[in-house]
């Protein structure tokens, strides 16, 4: 045999010695990587009523203003109003929550504060009746003639008002030397139906993800 064909086979040797020993390191170094581990987001006692609410579809619709509040209304309604057109769904079949949260947390608040406070309550949101020039005298979306969120309400729609947000306006309506504390009582005990206080409306938006929920932000 030449030294020149024993060169080539030597060469090729190493060449597979050297492919043997990669794909070796390659098999150790996949079997030493740890499996990507899916995430699981941790389950807290005060979102178990998110996972309460029945329904075959989860949506929530996240309401910031008092110009989003109306748009909500309709929004919840088309998709009901959808779901049994066209799916042949029932109102039950879909859990729905509308979170009043930033400038729309006042509408959490029934007619008896709205009584109470509705200039005040106009003025931090910005709401405008386009129907009169006087203060609020009730929940422009719960008092007569609309009955807007109270109709939501009694089709299982629930709704998610902001406890911080609630908290700050207590504080505005108390103003320099007022009862704060004494305001956000009343508050808390005047609320529309089918609605709870949440820790901040950012909070119950996120976590109905985590739940599942489809998110539409109305503004």
């Amino acid at each position: 045999m030449t030294n020149d064909m024993r060169g080539r086979r030597s060469l090729m040797a190493s060449i597979g010695a050297c492919a043997a020993a990669f794909t070796l390191g390659s098999r150790k170094v996949a079997a030493q990587t740890p499996a990507a581990s899916t995430f699981t987001p941790a389950r807290h006692a005060e979102d178990s009523w998110l996972d309460a609410i029945p329904g075959k579809h989860r949506v929530i619709l996240d309401t910031t203003s008092s110009v989003g509040v109306p748009d909500a209304v309709r929004f919840a309604s088309n998709i009901l109003a959808a779901n049994k057109e066209a799916y042949g769904l029932e109102d039950s079949d879909t859990a729905m929550i509308v979170v009043l949260r930033h400038s729309a947390t006042a509408f959490g608040y029934s007619d008896a504060i709205w009584a109470k406070y509705g200039e005040a309550l106009a003025g931090f949101t910005s709401y405008a009746d386009p129907d009169s020039t006087g203060p609020p005298t009730g929940n422009p979306f719960t008092a007569a003639p609309s009955h807007e969120l109270d109709g939501l309400a009694a089709r299982g729609v629930q709704f998610a008002v902001c406890d911080r947000a609630s908290r700050g306006t207590s504080r505005r309506l108390a103003g320099q030397g007022g009862d704060a504390d004494a305001i956000y009582a009343e508050m808390v005990a005047n609320m529309i139906p089918g609605s709870r206080l949440v820790s901040a409306g950012v909070i119950a938006v996120t976590r109905a993800q985590e739940y599942g929920y489809s998110v539409l932000h109305v503004g």
